[in-house]
């Protein structure tokens, strides 16, 4: 009786396993789109697992949400990847970035209602990246992030524009955003080495799309996630005989230092979609693509889009075998995995200062704009931890699994003398739509 009711709970995904588009359509709006099973599924995983192309579209049609991980890690997106169907891919991706946009301007408002309560301010933050791998410490940089924010505008000047393992790509960037601007006038990135600029949160062109699914169609499938769940905190001690909590000056603030152990940084590689060919043939296209050729029709000739896979072989799996398996031992859907995965744990260290003039509060308000910069993303992510009382002023921190970050609040006043100028784009620069492609 029990295999019974399990088997009715999750009618949407009942429906998409079994191939029933018809119901599927019928009791799409009644049941939680959303929804996920014991594996973690959404109904759009399982469509995109089970090559149910009908059900994918009903599925984002209706709103399913796209930005959403089962038990394993892996999202629609990466499971589509995975599939190789390129039609599906190219619909999710999409539907991906016109969700972004939404969560942004529902989010937007309180943002910028919260940015003309705070005083206007320069600040800046010092990053000093560290490895325990000898060469890539060699190559690793610093910088100083300068940051003023006037009314509802924000201004951050960085050399740092991208980096992954053994590859840091430097510059002289400078973020701009607009509240009070309507949306796709409101952020903008500027190279002022080559005095042009890119608005960030606009609706792609259709070539950009298909760039972008050539990206995906030919790279490994990535995911990596701090888990948080074992952390503990302790007052960091100094002295050798006479052990003392640490406090020191970190700029012209006092801080207590606290110890922060257990955080892991899981991460996981497939690539079951690859082939031996792509594999060698892989460091060319990406090169060509990332380097901003985002041309697809270069001299007015298309350059070759990836295909489609074939389909994997169609799954045995009944209804009932997938539903009633336990959580985290979820059957082979789609391809056999190519699968790597790597964990390493990270001990962390937090400055934090009763003096420090901003909140915390206030502080991811002023990141949730800077967060398409990969590295002030995970600053985000770690500030929305549980931390001590206090702001916080030094943390080290992870970037990836052979990288820390040393990140200093090193000066910071509130002022009413910045220059509104600072929050336009110089007439002189030229729009470049492409010039950061990971935005």
């Amino acid at each position: 009786m029990a295999e019974n009711s399990e088997s009715e709970k999750y009618p949407l995904h009942k429906c998409i396993f079994q191939g029933d588009v018809k119901t599927l359509s019928s009791v799409i709006k009644t049941y939680n789109i959303a929804e996920k099973d014991k594996q973690g599924n959404t109904p759009l995983h399982l469509a995109v697992m089970l090559g149910r192309k009908e059900s994918v579209q009903l599925l984002l049609a209706h709103g399913a949400p796209v930005k959403v991980k089962n038990l394993a890690g892996w999202s629609p997106l990466a499971e589509a990847v995975s599939y190789g169907d390129r039609q599906t891919i190219s619909s999710l991706v999409r539907k991906l970035k016109q969700q972004a946009r939404e969560q942004m301007e529902e989010r937007r408002p309180n943002l910028v209602a919260t940015l003309h309560q705070m005083g206007d301010f320069y600040m800046e933050l010092k990053w000093d990246f560290q490895s325990w791998v000898p060469l890539v410490s060699r190559v690793l940089p610093s910088d100083v992030c300068k940051i003023h924010k006037s009314g509802a505008s924000i201004r951050m000047d960085t050399t740092l524009v991208d980096f992954n393992d053994m590859r840091w790509e430097r510059g002289d960037i400078s973020f701009i955003f607009n509240g009070d601007q309507k949306p796709s006038k409101s952020l903008a990135v500027l190279d002022n080495k080559a005095k042009r600029y890119q608005r960030v949160g606009y609706e792609e062109t259709e070539l950009e799309i298909q760039d972008e699914v050539d990206i995906l169609m030919s790279s490994d499938i990535i995911t990596a996630q701090m888990s948080t769940k074992g952390i503990t905190l302790s007052k960091a001690q100094t002295g050798w005989i006479f052990r003392e909590d640490k406090r020191e000056m970190v700029g012209p603030f006092h801080a207590d230092f606290y110890q922060i152990n257990g955080m892991v940084l899981e991460s996981r590689k497939r690539r079951e979609h690859l082939s031996e060919e792509d594999l060698q043939k892989n460091k060319a296209i990406m090169e060509s693509l990332t380097k901003g050729s985002s041309q697809g029709f270069a001299n007015g000739k298309p350059h070759a889009r990836r295909a489609s896979l074939n389909p994997p072989p169609e799954s045995s799996i009944t209804w009932e075998e997938y539903i009633m398996a336990p959580p985290g031992q979820c059957p082979l859907l789609g391809r056999n995995l190519v699968y790597k995965e790597s964990s390493k744990s990270f001990k962390a260290t937090v400055a934090m200062s009763p003096d420090f003039p901003l909140t915390v509060d206030m502080l991811l308000n002023v990141l949730e704009v800077i967060a398409p910069f990969k590295h002030f993303s995970k600053l985000r992510e770690f500030v929305l931890m549980k931390l001590p009382p206090g702001f916080p002023v030094k943390i080290d921190i992870p970037i990836l699994p052979t990288v820390t970050a040393k990140i200093t609040f090193q000066e910071f006043a509130f002022r009413n003398d910045i220059d509104p100028h600072l929050f336009q784009i110089p007439p002189d620069y030229l729009e470049d739509p492409m010039r950061f492609p990971d935005l």
